[in-house]
């Protein structure tokens, strides 16, 4: 081997546990959190948080959240904000709604209608956000507005449903069990513990070649520890649902898209270029990138996360209504600061867009079994918001 590779890999395990620690606080701090959060509702809830029909509720309540956590976590990481995605959410469950209730149009023309929208949502306002210079917050401000009103122009100002069976179960249908099982589904169990083993390793094979090229890694012990506990919380996680009615569907369909959006920013071409464009505009366009398209693309992308997150959102309420949407902006944005996205752009993790909106989640959830005001419950996720930037400021100004 390589003197030099030698030793860099000396160093890398040399590192002090502390300073480590230190270096990783985004993703640890973060992972910590949740579940410190996890843990408060848990006793002050008398134990109804982690109950299994509570916990497929918070799958639920938080499914369309998360997919459109992982649309914004690129929008924010190439410095631009998305405001208008509530109000897509709305539109693109109103376009469901009159095609399928009041048209008989079959789901599967339906949805793929809806993604198309979507994605020419995201290009029409991408367009003006890439290659005129508007800024983002002007651009989609406008789209919240615009869609907002088509939504209740599309609807008749009325919620329109209900929607076919087997569109419902989008959101609501689950993953049967091809085990037999009655009480228990062995199907739920066995799939958690192929996520847990996956996640082993992708985790050993990526520190594997970190190290091959001389890449500093954490020591053994913070590896050993950070995988441990992912692997835990996924098996106590699958187990708890496996008790229940198992995974539910919309799960399975964020857990894909979690590992393509993971694999796309750490292993591919096109999520190192974002993130360079967030950290350098004029670095990364010297540099031969293509700026303006991949602008362009990142919009397009959140424009189909948003219609995906509609259809769910809309499958399961059953039907549409005018209102649909209204505040979502604001808990996707929040998910991926807190989650430890830098408001400059060029910052920013699928698992810390994931966190961060489970720490939203936990908390509406939590708060609202022990009966808490909707008034102090904005007041707290504001505060909560607000601390996560602060940190973010904090941290990058003492770097």
């Amino acid at each position: 081997m390589d003197t030099g590779i030698t030793e860099n890999l000396g160093a890398a395990r040399r590192q002090p546990f502390g300073s480590a620690l230190k270096a990783n606080f985004r993703d640890y701090g973060m992972l910590l959190s949740l579940l410190a959060i996890m843990l408060f509702f848990q006793v002050v809830t008398d134990g109804t948080l982690l109950k299994p029909l509570n916990l497929t509720n918070l799958v639920l309540q938080n499914s369309y959240i998360v997919i459109m956590a992982l649309g914004m976590l690129l929008v924010i990481v190439a410095g631009h904000i998305d405001l208008s995605v509530g109000s897509v959410v709305g539109f693109i469950g109103g376009l469901a709604a009159v095609m399928m209730v009041r048209y008989g149009i079959h789901f599967v023309p339906t949805t793929t209608v809806c993604l198309i929208v979507g994605g020419l949502i995201g290009a029409a306002q991408g367009y003006w956000v890439a290659f005129f210079r508007v800024p983002s917050f002007i651009v989609t401000l406008a789209g919240m507005l615009v869609f907002k009103g088509l939504t209740l122009a599309l609807l008749g100002g009325m919620s329109v449903g209900p929607f076919p069976a087997t569109f419902q179960k989008l959101s609501s249908g689950f993953i049967p069990d091809v085990f037999g099982g009655e009480t228990f589904n062995y199907t739920s169990l066995f799939l958690g513990v192929a996520t847990a083993a996956a996640i082993v390793y992708f985790s050993l094979r990526s520190r594997a070649n970190q190290q091959l090229h001389g890449v500093e890694t954490p020591p053994v012990g913070l590896f050993v520890f950070k995988n441990a506990l992912l692997c835990a919380i996924v098996l106590f996680f699958c187990y708890l649902l496996a008790t229940y009615r198992g995974l539910p569907n919309v799960l399975v369909i964020m857990f894909l898209l979690i590992a393509l959006y993971a694999f796309v920013t750490n292993r591919t071409t096109i999520g190192r270029r974002i993130y360079a464009l967030g950290g350098n505009e004029k670095a990364a366009k010297l540099s031969g990138i293509r700026t303006e398209r991949l602008t362009f693309l990142t919009f397009v992308n959140m424009g189909v996360l948003a219609a995906l997150a509609g259809l769910i959102f809309a499958a399961r309420l059953n039907t549409a209504t005018p209102k649909a949407g209204i505040g979502f902006e604001l808990d996707v944005i929040a998910a991926c600061f807190i989650g430890g996205a830098s408001a400059s752009g060029g910052v920013g993790t699928v698992i810390g867009a994931i966190i961060g909106a489970f720490v939203m989640g936990v908390m509406n959830n939590g708060m609202s079994i022990l009966g808490v005001g909707i008034d102090l419950q904005q007041v707290i996720k504001g505060l909560v918001l607000l601390a996560a930037v602060f940190l973010d400021v904090y941290y990058k100004n003492k770097a």
